[in-house]
């Protein structure tokens, strides 16, 4: 079989000396198992990352970390064992299935969302608050505020709790502030320069769409071909796994607080269309191929389909 551009992506990572197991299972538990009812029997899911050379050894140590950190379970069925979300982690998936899937940006409300350190916090605390803050998309606008355009600041502090910093909150204060309260002495775009520093996001989403598009250019003319299903469920899984590492280090703004010509639209554009093609032919490797530890294959749900607004059709 002729090789193209396609399995040369999948043999670049095949390549890679370190890979980073625990990251490409969450990419996987939020993207495939959690369409298909969040449960999984380990010997499913070492068979579905085989293909990619991450060795069983290596997906077994990263399974009992998202379990010791709460992410998922773990159920016996006889000799085996299923691997399931968690409360806790099926609404950390689903928060961030909002950011991946979604087709576009949200409006934006032109308040400004504040979190003010208004009581001492110790140095290293300090750093671990702004490291939880960032995760979230919070920029620095001073060394003691906090400034986000949408985020639900409720939501914020629950993140915080639930990151084990609750002891910090007292030193805390929400404040919502209309866009023209910060914006008397500098423009929009300087205050989001001073908070965020886009370059390095941007430099990274272009490098994400020149990866791509030749990829998406052969799939558009390619016929489908069931041979190739398993093809298609790895180059979804990478897909989805390189976009995802990229909106977590994206804060999340609105279009009119990005700089002219900001290629994360493009990035999100090139997703949508390319996971489109790919998803009927990765649907029936995942049919003939994923299983929970009583032998069950789960049908996928509903949201799988509500995925990128598509109404894409789900061949077995």
């Amino acid at each position: 079989m002729r090789k193209t551009i396609l399995h040369q992506h999948i043999e670049a990572f095949q390549q890679q000396r370190r890979i980073q197991a625990g990251s490409l299972i969450v990419s996987v538990f939020g993207d495939a198992i959690l369409p298909r009812g969040g449960r999984i029997w380990l010997g499913s899911l070492i068979r579905l990352l085989a293909p990619l050379n991450v060795n069983e050894r290596l997906i077994r140590t990263s399974i009992f970390r998202l379990a010791k950190d709460e992410w998922l379970a773990t159920e016996a069925s006889g000799r085996r064992a299923d691997y399931f979300l968690t409360a806790s982690g099926r609404r950390r998936f689903e928060q961030a299935a909002e950011h991946i899937y979604d087709s576009s940006t949200a409006l934006w409300d032109r308040r400004w969302r504040l979190i003010l350190t208004v009581g001492e916090i110790a140095a290293k605390q300090r750093e671990q608050l702004r490291r939880a803050l960032f995760w979230q998309g919070f920029g620095l606008l001073s060394p003691t505020c906090f400034i986000h355009p949408s985020v639900d600041l409720s939501a914020a502090f629950d993140a915080l709790t639930a990151e084990g910093l609750e002891d910090l909150l007292p030193a805390l204060m929400p404040l919502l502030a209309a866009d023209t309260e910060l914006n008397n002495s500098a423009s929009q775009a300087d205050l989001v320069r001073q908070a965020w520093d886009l370059e390095e996001l941007a430099s990274a989403y272009e490098n994400f769409v020149a990866c791509y598009q030749p990829m998406l250019k052969v799939l558009r003319t390619r016929t489908a071909d069931e041979s190739e299903d398993e093809h298609a469920f790895l180059l979804r899984t990478l897909l989805i796994h390189n976009y995802r590492r990229l909106l977590l280090r994206d804060p999340g703004l609105p279009d009119v607080l990005l700089p002219k010509g900001w290629p994360g639209q493009k990035a999100r554009t090139l997703c949508k269309e390319m996971y489109l093609h790919l998803l009927p032919a990765s649907e029936r490797h995942l049919q003939r191929t994923m299983q929970t530890a009583n032998g069950d294959t789960p049908a996928a749900l509903t949201m799988l389909t509500q995925r990128f607004q598509s109404t894409a059709s789900l061949s077995k």
